[in-house]
């Protein structure tokens, strides 16, 4: 925010809770950076770590932004006040977590750092924005003449918009006949986060329903890498929701995953997706819903990670004595909306940063602790690109997969983009919207999460059929509904185009990666 304002910007935000409402309060794992102290570790080795952990799939240029950027980024956070834990020395303290290959992790509050990022940037915002519209759903992108010109947006959580700053958006607010909101802006900024409601099982808030890829994809811009959703192998199995998640950072610790007989089955700083089809497999041969994470081994529990541990407190569990239920939980959309290195998508005026965006950074598979990296580094490069005057997409990063200058794959970095056609979804008679919904999610979860395959993929788009048939056009919670459907859908089509197994991606019925599928399906209405 501070960035737009010294670029004589104005800005205005528009979310459907309130400001601090989040997907990024709920990040536990940390911020992977380059931050010296450890010669070492480079930002190469973190580009390398990155890309193995995307299984072939990541844009490489993207990757050395995020990594080269990173670190400027963690300082100028810092700067705007964010504290992070320190060693003995006053060092930032640092963390290995699965898939690095170093310890480069800063936390803050053991296991608190989403929290703490949150309230730094959430108080730079309510310093320098125009305009914010809390409990105001973003319903429709509007678009002109092939433009991207604002939002329409519904009375939101609270059942009414609440307007903090200025009147109107940059002078563009306004309140409609019907009771919406139109907000009018030269750019539009998506950072809407993921999905994880779309399955039963989810680490991610009530909020992630997908909404910014719904409306990007019913506007007619690109979507891409839909298919590859992390799963969080340590989510706690507990009737609570979102599920309590068991940092990273535990394992990165020295916690044990084990078996119903207490055996070790896999190595526990393996990639995300790997642990979750480790885990997910001695559930389906022992026929039980969680294994056990054994943390009885690490010392000061409770002080490096209070967060977990008041969790933990909370339903009676003490890790000191007990092993941990834990079970694979849907946590983090690897793709999005698709964007360039500057964040601009294939709709002039949209723009899009942080989990919303297809920007290839996480490929086939989100390296652990890049999340809030990836928000850090490139919703400030889509800041700058607007100052200087940029108004559409280059064939730079993951947009390469649609849009080529000259139709070559460039500097070979390019991964080739394969086009599909977004599902038709129908329209009907509303119906019972939390019953739908979570028809839709069990749907979800038992046939596109972990594990799938063609038949099961096929009833997967089935019940995002159904959802988007029954769903209320009215009520925002219908609205919800139809995105997660909308979602839904093209994660269905695009994961039965991807005859493999990749990253976070498992087909039963193809077990193997193949080398022709070493591409990005892009989806598009």
């Amino acid at each position: 925010m501070r960035a737009a304002e010294a670029h004589g910007l104005r800005v205005g935000v528009l979310t459907k809770g309130d400001l601090d409402q989040a997907t990024t309060r709920w990040a536990q794992g940390g911020v992977a950076a380059v931050l010296g102290g450890d010669e070492a570790d480079s930002t190469d080795l973190h580009l390398a770590d990155t890309l193995g952990a995307g299984a072939d799939l990541c844009d490489v240029d993207a990757v050395r932004v995020l990594v080269d950027e990173g670190p400027a980024r963690v300082t100028e956070l810092i700067a705007l006040g964010a504290t992070f834990d320190l060693d003995a020395d006053g060092s930032l303290a640092k963390a290995r977590e699965g898939g690095h290959s170093h310890p480069r992790i800063v936390h803050a509050g053991g296991a608190a750092t989403g929290v703490e990022v949150e309230r730094a940037l959430v108080a730079a915002v309510r310093e320098t924005a125009a305009a914010i519209y809390e409990q105001t759903f973003a319903s429709k992108l509007l678009v002109e003449h092939g433009r991207c010109v604002g939002v329409r947006a519904l009375p939101g959580l609270a059942g009414h918009g609440r307007v903090l700053g200025n009147s109107g958006l940059a002078g563009h607010g306004r309140v409609l006949g019907d009771g919406e909101v139109e907000v009018r802006a030269r750019h539009v900024l998506v950072a809407t986060g993921g999905a994880g409601q779309l399955f039963a099982v989810t680490t991610n808030p009530a909020e992630a329903t997908g909404d910014g890829i719904a409306m990007a994809l019913r506007a007619g811009a690109a979507v891409a890498d839909v298919e590859f959703v992390q799963f969080h192998p340590t989510a706690l199995h507990h009737p609570a929701r979102p599920k309590p998640l068991l940092s990273e950072a535990l394992r990165g610790h020295g916690a044990l995953l084990r078996n119903g007989k207490g055996e070790r089955f896999v190595d526990e700083l393996l990639p995300r997706d790997r642990v979750s089809r480790a885990i997910t497999r001695v559930l389906l041969d022992e026929g039980t819903d969680h294994v056990w994470l054994d943390a009885t081994g690490l010392e000061r529990f409770a002080e490096r990670f209070p967060t977990i541990n008041a969790a933990l407190d909370e339903v009676g569990l003490d890790p000191a004595t007990e092993w941990l239920p834990v079970a694979p939980a849907a946590h983090y959309s690897c793709g999005g909306i698709l964007a360039d290195l500057d964040g601009a998508t294939t709709l002039p005026g949209l723009w899009v940063a942080g989990e919303a965006a297809g920007n290839g950074v996480h490929g086939a598979n989100r390296l652990a602790s890049n999340s809030l990296l990836d928000g850090m580094v490139f919703g400030p490069r889509v800041v700058e690109a607007v100052e200087r005057g940029k108004d559409g997409p280059d064939p730079t990063g993951a947009m390469r997969a649609f849009l080529q200058a000259d139709g070559s794959p460039g500097d070979g970095h390019a991964i080739p983009g394969v086009g599909l056609a977004a599902p038709k979804l129908p329209t009907g008679v509303p119906g019972d919207e939390p019953a739908a919904r979570a028809a839709l999610q069990r749907a979800l979860t038992e046939h596109a999460g972990v594990l799938r395959s063609v038949g099961s993929l096929a009833a997967a788009l089935e019940a995002a059929q159904v959802a988007a048939a029954t769903a209320p056009r009215d009520t925002v919670a219908g609205q919800e509904l139809l995105n997660l459907a909308t979602v839904g859908a093209s994660l269905s089509a695009a994961a039965t185009a991807r005859e493999e197994t990749r990253g976070a991606h498992a087909r039963s019925d193809f077990p193997e990666r193949s080398a022709d599928l070493a591409v990005r399906f892009v989806v598009k209405a």
